[in-house]
């Protein structure tokens, strides 16, 4: 006998993610409007500077990637273009999976195979 899947509530499920999309927006706009009145208009990585006409590309980080602390004087944060902000999360997803094998900015890795190690004997073989 088959079971019946059951239907998901989707206006339980909508009012959910409308009500989660809202809480950040208030959330974003408040530590936000912060940031930008703390630090100059310039992405914390490639230094690009920001003006009133295109200031909607520029981000607030959170260095520690918790966006629930927000400290009042903004040393959780620093201001990056997307561009820098989506490479800086993107190392941080890498970080995460793939542990400290990623090079950042403090520590460099060294690499371990080597692929050559055998060539030698192979070329005096001939």
């Amino acid at each position: 006998m088959l079971k019946k899947k059951k239907k998901p509530n989707l206006e339980r499920l909508n009012k959910v993610v409308a009500e989660a999309k809202q809480n950040q927006t208030l959330r974003e706009q408040g530590y936000r409007e912060q940031a930008l009145k703390l630090y100059p208009w310039i992405c914390g990585r490639c230094k690009r500077e920001f003006s009133n006409q295109n200031l909607r590309e520029l981000t607030v980080h959170h260095r520690d990637h918790n966006h629930d602390n927000n400290p009042p004087n903004g040393s959780n944060w620093e201001l990056l273009c997307v561009y820098c902000h989506d490479n800086e999360h993107s190392r941080y997803l890498e970080e995460t999976e793939h542990g400290s094998g990623v090079v950042s900015e403090d520590k460099e890795s060294t690499a371990t195979h080597k692929p050559f190690a055998a060539l030698e004997g192979l070329l005096k073989k001939k």
